[in-house]
């Protein structure tokens, strides 16, 4: 499928109390790639919203493995 997103920055779950001064968190949603793998407008939209929740999954520590667990794919 490729890389469909991606988030930058530093999970919840390993920020210390050194955590500061930091740029904020950021997620990247990579536009031709969801749009090779979807064929309608619907389903782009469908792909973008679970790609987002995808993506914030990660920035509250929620690792690849995890997400398969609780059946996200």
């Amino acid at each position: 499928m490729g890389l469909l997103g991606f988030y930058h920055g530093i999970p919840l779950t390993e920020r210390g109390l050194g955590y500061n001064l930091v740029l904020p968190d950021k997620i990247s949603i990579y536009q031709l790639p969801i749009e090779r793998i979807c064929r309608t407008p619907e389903a782009i939209r469908i792909q973008v919203k679970r790609t987002v929740i995808h993506e914030l999954a990660h920035h509250f520590g929620i690792d690849d493995d995890r997400l398969r667990q609780l059946g996200a794919y």
